[in-house]
């Protein structure tokens, strides 16, 4: 087999950079386990590194592959997708993409229970809940089929065969990094969240309480959920701020959330004295910080996560070179280095 490097975005450190910053030349850490083994790549904020993922060339045969979102519609699933699909096209191989209509396992479950009864080669998913996937994918993968996890993972993903993540706990950390520059004389801070029981979700939101917590100048009021309704979000914020109108920053753990803190803040009359931070990089973020109301967004490379997700799919049918774990980074977005170093870091609406 073949090794390709993919560049990646990598995980910033503690100081998050809100204006346009030229690239940094310390050398990224890298770990490769070979078969079966990790690749974790960190670096300072604005730089980029290469990640040395083994991945084929080209498929041994013309595979079949399932691909199950998180939710469709979503521009982190649609650019995950556009990453899956142009490596399908180089590895000679088909993908077929679903997803539910809400981030909700009584809603994946069934397309994933459909999935496995056509028997596709290997099936790329995206689970929507740590608990109630557990058995339905861990079943499918004692079964014979190839289970690659992209974003989210289950309590047990020892089943799969590779799984590709972000460092959500570090991007937890970097959005409160980001509150603390905009705010630096404290006060207090808001997280905003889809559903308990999400790994991704959960793991930013630990990383930014955390953080919160080390730092006696800022006081962590909670989490609250959105259920991935921006309305819910704009409810759950504009109440936030009625009962504690000196809240200085909120951290919007996803797009949803992101957007509807954003109404929430507008309607509260508070936009320009509530910072927000959200996670991802779509077209309402982009939005959101072109017209001032968001002031930084954690982009993630989904397109990334999809090109080795489905490259590891591949290698696994292959009999070749796996990586178990391979964690990708993130980058700040912010207005002004939007349409710069950082423009290939936004999300798309279509492939």
């Amino acid at each position: 087999m073949n090794r390709r490097n993919l560049l990646g975005i990598v995980s910033l450190g503690s100081t998050v950079a809100l204006v346009a910053a030229g690239c940094s030349s310390t050398k990224p850490t890298d770990s490769n386990a070979g078969g079966g083994g990790q690749v974790v790549v960190s670096a300072p904020p604005s730089t980029s590194a290469t990640a040395d993922v083994p991945l084929p060339d080209k498929a041994k045969k013309p595979y079949k592959i399932t691909f199950i979102q998180g939710v469709e519609g979503d521009p982190f699933y649609i650019t995950m997708q556009c990453g899956i699909q142009a490596e399908a096209q180089k590895l000679g191989v088909t993908v077929n993409t679903q997803g539910p209509q809400k981030f909700d396992p009584a809603l994946q479950k069934p397309i994933f229970d459909s999935a496995v009864n056509a028997k596709p080669d290997a099936i790329l998913i995206a689970p929507t809940d740590v608990k109630a996937m557990q058995a339905p994918l861990a079943a499918a993968a004692a079964a014979g089929t190839k289970i690659v996890l992209v974003d989210t993972t289950t309590q047990d993903p020892s089943y799969a065969v590779s799984a590709i993540a972000s460092d959500n706990i570090g991007g937890g950390k970097a959005a409160f990094d980001a509150i603390k520059q905009l705010a630096p004389q404290g006060g207090k801070v808001l997280a905003i969240s889809v559903d308990p029981g999400v790994s991704t979700t959960d793991a930013r939101v630990k990383g930014f309480s955390d953080a919160a917590a080390a730092d006696s100048k800022y006081k962590y009021v909670g989490v609250q959920y959105s259920h991935n309704d921006p309305a819910t979000a704009a409810q759950l914020v504009t109440a936030a701020l009625q009962k504690d109108p000196d809240i200085v920053g909120v951290f919007a753990a996803n797009i949803f959330s992101a957007q509807g803190s954003a109404t929430g803040i507008q309607q509260a009359g508070k936009k320009g004295k509530v910072n927000v931070v959200g996670f991802d990089a779509g077209p309402d973020q982009v939005k959101a910080l072109q017209n001032g109301t968001v002031q930084a967004i954690v982009a993630q490379q989904p397109g990334y996560i999809g090109t080795v997700g489905l490259g590891e799919a591949v290698a696994a049918l292959d009999g070749g070179q796996i990586t178990k774990s391979v964690q990708t980074g993130f980058s700040i977005v912010t207005a002004q280095n939007m349409n710069g170093d950082q423009k290939d870091a936004l999300y798309k609406s279509s492939c």
